[in-house]
């Protein structure tokens, strides 16, 4: 799985390929994913339970299913596959990669049920990325809304809620959450530093076969990453030193 021109084959499973957009896209649902923390505490309690580049790891995952759901039905896809990209590599050295500035005057409307979805995904990107570079300790509750909206997008939920249920339970065996326990400072201005949390890959996601240990994902994640054309993605910065 060296790069995204591979679909996974839970998202073919899942028919969320080439599908009809017959999923319901009303005021009421833009909201409820705009502003999803009601009434998702179970989901965002599982959430916390993982580290952050776990979630990072996550998010680009779920943004992959959002990604070939809507492959034939907007331009923006391509952007998308870029962010993906990014994703994976700021896991490896987010210094190496570039905020994922999206509709930074917040002044295009979530409507139409494709490019509205799309929206409301890339801008709960930029907003995790946010938190990702600042080291925010509530990282993992802007997950929730992607978490929502890759299940509201996706034709056969039960294969999205079975594969979402057994990511998150490996995730919180692999990948922790050393804080989840603590009292959090709700001012938001305390920083966490993730650099020393194992790496995690495409793989662990969406390959079934694989055995995940640090050695594995390293390998798979520099693999990824030595497979992508690094200059025709404006979000990555592979002149700058790692870290």
């Amino acid at each position: 799985m060296r790069n995204l021109n591979n679909v996974p084959k839970i998202i073919m499973e899942c028919k969320s390929i080439g599908h009809a957009i017959d999923y319901k896209w009303t005021k009421k649902k833009i909201n409820n994913l705009l502003d999803p923390i009601e009434g998702n505490e179970d989901l965002e309690y599982s959430l916390m339970q993982i580290n952050h580049k776990g979630s990072i790891g996550l998010t680009a995952a779920l943004l992959e299913w959002i990604y070939w759901r809507f492959t034939g039905y907007s331009q923006v896809v391509n952007d998308t596959q870029k962010r993906i990209e990014a994703l994976w590599c700021s896991i490896n050295n987010r210094e190496q990669t570039n905020p994922l500035l999206f509709d930074t005057d917040f002044e295009v409307p979530a409507a139409g049920c494709v490019n509205g979805a799309l929206w409301i995904a890339l801008m709960n990107v930029r907003m995790i990325d946010v938190r990702y570079r600042k080291g925010s300790y509530f990282l993992q509750n802007d997950l929730i809304g992607l978490v929502l909206l890759a299940r509201h997008i996706t034709p056969k939920k039960k294969k999205f809620d079975n594969w979402f249920a057994q990511t998150v339970v490996n995730l919180t065996n692999s990948h922790p959450n050393p804080y989840r326990n603590d009292n959090l400072d709700e001012s938001d201005e305390a920083v966490y530093d993730s650099s020393h949390e194992p790496l995690i890959c495409r793989e662990f996601f969406f390959d079934e076969h694989f055995e995940y240990s640090v050695e594995a994902a390293e390998d798979a994640i520099h693999g990824f990453i030595d497979n992508l054309n690094l200059k025709a993605n404006s979000f990555l910065d592979f002149t700058k030193k790692a870290s």
